[in-house]
């Protein structure tokens, strides 16, 4: 919808197995949800790539004879939402280069916050641009690196870049992962046999039936070819500031980031906001997918029945912004609708996890009300976003943001139309998001709280 944030995309890889594409294309598949503008795979059989790009779903963009077509041992695929470069199918991914090495195929979750000083010195060094998106930089930095090989070249271009990315980049016969040095977006190794496989969250190794190995460590570099894996790091693991977003809302609830279920963890926080701000009520509702987690938790802890009063429709897809007011809420009506019978004549707590324009907020209350609700209480997951995402997230401006446009919970409420609404404190998320981790260990909360782990 209009008001939701999107995660920029997700990336997964595939080296040394006979049917790398398709165990990619899987993998895309169960990594959907945090990116439906387009989809890409590229495929090396050790001499040279076969890729396919396009625009849409991983289900409307590949099929079974264009899968059979990426033939190779070795692959690496990518599935977008635009937050640096437009949404063109020349900035779909992975991004494919030659250069004087060969082939090089570029996958990139996340953004880089030196993105356009970098391009500005590659123009002026005489880099001609073919897209609009910060990957591309990584591509050029390579080619111009003063160091002769790949496996040198690579590790040099990320000393280079600062923000977030969770990377796979591959040639026809390697491939190198790497994770950001603060760790902002997540990245988890599996096996299948002695086939490794790189995905953006572990959900997807699960769909490939790969054994979970071990997480990308901040700041560190892999480099898997015919000679096995060789690992290094281009920045010392500094403080770990992995984005808060992906517990409360970007990821999966089956996938584990970190040690941690997510499922587990969206629970902890609507019990956490269950205790900071009760309320009377005969029901509680989730805004569904993400928030029923959180939504049952609320309902473990205050002791009042969780009921399905909101059903998501799965054939609605994504709600692109109407030109008029009518459309935009008939997009809602598609999407989401209130179950009578379970509202009418009940005070209903909703749950959801944020709220970043409130136009959404406003439209789903209405549903409620217009289902016959008494009393409709808001209690929101997060605390109030109030400050813009650089790291691969796509959100409004400061100015944009409704935390912003109103002084207090009360006045934001009566835009809604909510007879009450509440945020989870930032103390209460990093009671749950933030535990055993070290005295060096954080998570990313700027939206929230406007320190950025990086400079901008």
């Amino acid at each position: 919808m209009d008001s939701e944030m999107q995660e920029k995309c997700g990336v997964f890889g595939v080296f040394n197995h006979p049917k790398a594409a398709e165990l990619t294309y899987y993998g895309l598949h169960a990594l959907q949800h945090r990116g439906q503008e387009s989809a890409g795979i590229v495929a090396s059989d050790g001499k040279s790539f076969r890729n396919h790009r396009g625009m849409g779903l991983v289900t409307q963009v590949f099929t079974r004879d264009i899968l059979d077509g990426l033939s190779g041992n070795m692959a690496i695929g990518h599935v977008r939402y635009s937050t640096s470069g437009e949404s063109l199918l020349q900035n779909a991914q992975p991004l494919v280069f030659k250069y004087s090495e060969g082939d090089l195929a570029v996958a990139h979750n996340g953004n880089l916050v030196n993105a356009r000083i970098e391009r500005d010195v590659l123009q002026q060094q005489g880099s001609i641009f073919q897209t609009t998106t910060d990957t591309e930089i990584i591509a050029h930095l390579i080619a111009r690196s003063s160091k002769q090989h790949f496996a040198e070249s690579a590790p040099d271009m990320l000393k280079r870049i600062d923000g977030s990315f969770a990377l796979i980049i591959m040639t026809e016969k390697q491939m190198l992962i790497a994770l950001d040095s603060h760790g902002l977006r997540p990245l988890s190794l599996g096996k299948i046999g002695e086939s490794i496989v790189a995905s953006s969250e572990t959900c997807a190794l699960n769909a490939v039936d790969a054994k979970f190995w071990r997480e990308v460590e901040p700041g560190e570099w892999l480099l898997i070819d015919e000679n096995g894996i060789q690992t290094g790091r281009f920045a010392e693991k500094g403080k770990v500031s992995l984005c808060s977003f992906e517990f409360v809302y970007f990821a999966r609830p089956d996938s584990v980031i970190q040690g941690r279920s997510v499922l587990t963890i969206r629970k902890e926080l609507g019990e956490i906001l269950s205790k900071e701000h009760p309320t009377q009520a005969d029901v509680v509702v989730a805004v569904p997918e993400s928030s029923v987690p959180a939504a049952i938790g609320f309902s473990h802890q205050s002791g009042i029945p969780y009921e399905m009063g909101i059903i998501k429709n799965p054939y609605a897809g994504r709600s692109f912004i109407e030109p008029t007011q009518e459309l935009r809420d008939l997009a809602v009506r598609l999407k989401l609708s209130a179950v009578q019978e379970i509202l009418e004549g009940k005070r209903v707590v909703l749950v959801d996890d944020s709220i970043v324009r409130g136009t959404t907020s406003k439209r789903i209350v209405e549903l409620i009300r217009q289902a016959g609700a008494k009393e409709v209480h808001v209690r929101i997951s997060s605390p109030m976003v109030r400050n813009p995402c650089f790291y691969g997230v796509d959100m409004p401006t400061k100015e944009e943001l409704f935390a912003n446009k109103h002084e207090h919970e009360r006045a934001m409420g009566q835009v809604i139309g909510a007879d009450s609404l509440a945020f989870l404190s930032t103390e209460g998320l990093l009671e749950v998001v933030d535990v055993d981790l070290g005295e060096t260990s954080s998570r990313c909360i700027a939206c929230f709280s406007g320190a950025y782990p990086t400079n901008i």
